[in-house]
């Protein structure tokens, strides 16, 4: 069948058909007795160079001819220039990883250009079209599965060490780099953590102030030895909301706590009593706070002296001395309350029991008891 010619004249009335006339490029193709995908041809080339588009066979000058020619070479030239520097590294890695970059920008080079440039075979690369996933690619999307359900149920909060602990305890079998890589392939970015230092502006009783007899020793060889305690506050619609916390350092675990709208020497007395409760009556306990005025009070003071708990402060202006206390409280807002707008404090109180409670106490691996969760940890221990 001989092939049929069309002259400038007609592809650009065919066009403008479309273009001008709102007429369909199907219904214009049937009417013309064109195939759609030329007519579609035809209406980008008219968009892209509206002087020079069509010029038909044999009307080109010898300029036009060698502007055309150079107009490819640059194209290709460009093409050798940017492959390799949008795919740089691959050339030492596997055909795997070569096949799959060529898949995804053969959309914007040729796949015989991208084949030369990264030193593979067209007939490789189609081949591996055709293959069915990979049993290192099937092992990778199982264990995509088991950390994005590790990632969704710490909220977003848990970064690669801590997905890798459940990925593990799935039953897989695999380095933390690997965990990396799935992580970062899949746009699992945990909340990056806020830095800031918490203000006191509270009136200090001098002669309360106790010494620093912690000194940062942040362990303890067993539980109700040495406690840990801050408040902190969050805001909703109706104005702060303080919550004062105690953590055993033994465990991590919060054994006490209290959220009250006011900051009040009763706020850190209500948690220090909770902790007793659940501990039970302390033996040779040292409890270690800031120099906050609620802390120094004649009420909190009197409480400790009458369950017999060591005082230590730490120094004045320095929240290193209560580090370990200061990351609970950053662990806290940057996973759960950072992202949270709470219209009432029974909301936000509702909110911080679960963090505390639900998740924290007996769900979060922590790093410093060997990414276990301080639940798990105090019963791992007492089956020893």
């Amino acid at each position: 069948m001989e092939r049929r010619q069309f002259s400038r004249e007609f592809k650009v009335e065919a066009v403008r058909l479309v273009r001008e006339r709102g007429v369909s490029v199907a219904q214009a193709a049937r009417d013309l007795e064109l195939h759609e995908n030329m007519l579609r041809r035809w209406v980008k080339e008219l968009a892209a160079d509206p002087a020079a588009a069509f010029p038909g066979q044999g009307q080109m000058k010898p300029e036009q001819l060698e502007i055309e020619r150079l107009r490819r070479e640059v194209t290709k030239l460009r093409a050798e220039r940017d492959i390799p520097k949008k795919g740089r590294g691959l050339l030492c890695e596997g055909s795997e990883m070569r096949f799959a970059f060529i898949a995804k920008h053969r959309s914007i080079w040729p796949v015989a250009w991208l084949c030369k440039a990264l030193d593979v075979s067209r007939s490789g690369f189609h081949a591996w079209l055709k293959r069915g996933p990979s049993a290192r690619d099937k092992l990778d999307e199982e264990m995509t599965a088991s950390i994005r359900a590790s990632f969704v149920a710490s909220a977003r909060t848990y970064g690669a060490r801590r997905v890798w602990r459940d990925v593990l305890a799935d039953g897989f079998c695999c380095g933390l780099h690997k965990i990396e890589r799935l992580m970062q392939e899949n746009a699992l970015r945990a909340r990056p953590r806020r830095r800031g230092l918490p203000k006191d502006g509270g009136q200090r009783l001098a002669d309360a102030v106790a010494p620093n007899v912690l000194d940062r020793q942040f362990v303890a060889e067993r539980p109700n030895q040495r406690w840990i305690a801050d408040f902190t506050y969050i805001w909703t619609a109706e104005g702060w909301l303080y919550v004062a916390a105690v953590i055993d350092l033994f465990s991590r675990r919060v054994v006490g706590w209290s959220m009250k709208a006011e900051m009040t020497a009763q706020l850190v007395a209500d948690a220090l009593i909770m902790a007793i409760w659940r501990r039970g009556r302390p033996d040779a306990l040292l409890h270690h706070s800031d120099q906050g005025s609620q802390y120094t009070s004649d009420h909190f003071q009197r409480l400790m002296a009458d369950n017999g708990v060591t005082c230590s402060m730490s120094r004045s202006g320095n929240v290193w001395d209560n580090a370990a206390m200061e990351s609970f409280f950053s662990s806290m807002k940057t996973e759960r309350v950072a992202r949270k707008i709470y219209r009432t404090r029974d909301e936000a109180r509702a909110d911080v029991f679960d963090y505390i409670e639900r998740f924290y106490n007996t769900v979060r691996r922590h790093s410093t008891i060997g990414y276990l969760s301080p639940v798990e940890f105090e019963r791992k221990v007492a089956l020893a």
